[in-house]
């Protein structure tokens, strides 16, 4: 059966069949059948701009031409799909690129590289469980408004309490994580570092000794909050001081998304464990992986293992992806280019709004307007304009920015004006509800 009007679909299948845990769907309510760059088009035809972008999943934009025909090729050639952990062509192809464009670069060559289960949350369950294992503690500091994922352990990392809700009995199953203050939660005049080694120093804290410090360089999820170099750079000198790990979770920050290709680069630390997900294919292509130091691989053989490790299309399309991107430091400047046009233009949008304030760095940065009433009616506004665009915070206070890297620059700019016309006209109708 072929559907091309919403209301039809929703009346015979989506509504009718999915389950009420969707989302984004509710807030997008169209039929959308073809993607490409950094555009989306439904089945009436209308075009959107993608400011989304699979929630930084595609930062390098929809079905990029170079990563489609690789990964036509191997298609047709027969080319391995499922390998579990096997050698494979792609899987040795993608590692070798990664060594030579990512790692040798960075001075990362001593790391290890474990392909996890296909999502960003079993990146994590991978890493808290190795910090454990490595220490041979159990408590695992993280930070407030953090975003780690929605598995059992990753959601005891997570600060969100509706997400935190969806694992029943109260969250008395979310256990085994200490939750401390990120870098500027009390404002950028508190240096929550000196709290947090206080809490280490105190032997009377009620803090166990962690195996694993872990936290976003810059908080998705939570807010767009950005980790100063100097934060990192503590958080990095007290895990090392009291005998922990650390964990860097650079999942949604990460690919590119910061200005960098890890979001961590600006304070020139090296962590113990690192995170990856959402961008690494390329492509939209389910992948994920840990990176480790290597004194800290003591697995034995499957302690850690997951059926679809083995993607290998999306090894060919994450292959494709370093080498035209990352091979040298012209994508990143052209990223750090559009920073700065974004920068400027959520200042414009800022200065519509009494209070609001800009959140984020590099190509992820939004505008906090104070409310999530007010958030989510700018980006309501901005859809029915032809921009995606959501909603991040505590409260959905933040107008998240999480444009392809790739946008052209008329095409960024144009969906730039969109949501600055959305914001001026709910400023405008909130303004006029007030009164």
């Amino acid at each position: 059966m072929a559907f091309t009007d919403i209301t039809d679909i929703q009346d015979n299948i989506f509504e009718r069949r999915e389950s009420k845990v969707r989302s984004y769907c509710r807030n997008f309510d169209t039929l959308f059948v073809k993607a490409s760059g950094s555009e989306m088009t439904d089945a009436s035809g209308k075009t959107y701009i993608d400011f989304l972008a699979g929630c930084s999943t595609l930062n390098y934009g929809h079905n990029d031409p170079d990563m489609k025909a690789a990964l036509i090729e191997h298609i047709t050639r027969d080319g391995v799909a499922h390998g579990l952990d096997m050698y494979t062509d792609a899987k040795a192809d993608w590692l070798a690129a990664f060594e030579k464009h990512i790692l040798t670069p960075r001075g990362m060559k001593d790391y290890k590289i474990m392909m996890t289960g296909p999502t960003g949350t079993n990146a994590v369950e991978a890493a808290v469980k190795l910090a454990r294992k490595v220490t041979g503690r159990s408590n695992v500091v993280a930070f407030t408004n953090g975003f780690h994922g929605m598995t059992l352990g990753a959601l005891a990392l997570t600060g969100n309490a509706g997400k935190r809700a969806g694992a029943g009995l109260g969250g008395s199953g979310l256990h085994g994580t200490t939750h401390l203050p990120y870098a500027g939660a009390f404002g950028d005049d508190v240096d929550t570092l000196d709290q947090i080694e206080m809490m280490l120093e105190n032997s009377s804290s009620g803090l166990d000794a962690p195996a694993a410090f872990i936290f976003e360089p810059i908080q998705g999820e939570g807010g767009l909050n950005a980790a100063s170099k100097e934060w990192m750079q503590g958080i990095a000198r007290l895990a090392k001081k009291h005998g922990a790990l650390l964990i860097v979770d650079d999942i949604q920050a990460g690919c590119g998304r910061s200005g960098d290709y890890f979001g961590f680069e600006i304070a020139g630390i090296q962590p113990d464990i690192i995170t990856q997900a959402k961008s690494l294919s390329g492509m939209g292509l389910p992948f994920a992986c840990v990176l480790l130091k290597k004194e800290h691989d003591i697995w034995k053989p499957a302690e850690h293992n997951g059926t679809f490790r083995g993607n290998n299309h999306a090894f060919v399309t994450a292959r494709v992806a370093l080498e035209k991107f990352w091979s040298d430091d012209s994508f990143q400047k052209e990223v750090r280019e559009k920073s700065e046009i974004l920068t400027e233009g959520l200042k414009k949008i800022a200065n519509l709004i009494p209070g609001a304030k800009l959140k984020g760095r590099g190509m992820m940065q939004g505008v906090d307007v104070g409310t999530g009433d007010l958030a989510s009616d700018i980006c309501s506004r901005a859809f029915e304009k032809g921009l995606i665009i959501e909603t991040s915070g505590a409260n959905d206070e933040v107008v998240k920015v999480l444009a392809p890297l790739t946008t052209p620059v008329d095409t960024f700019q144009k969906g730039l004006g969109i949501l600055r016309e959305a914001a001026e006209e709910a400023t405008s109708s909130a303004k006029i509800a007030a009164e």
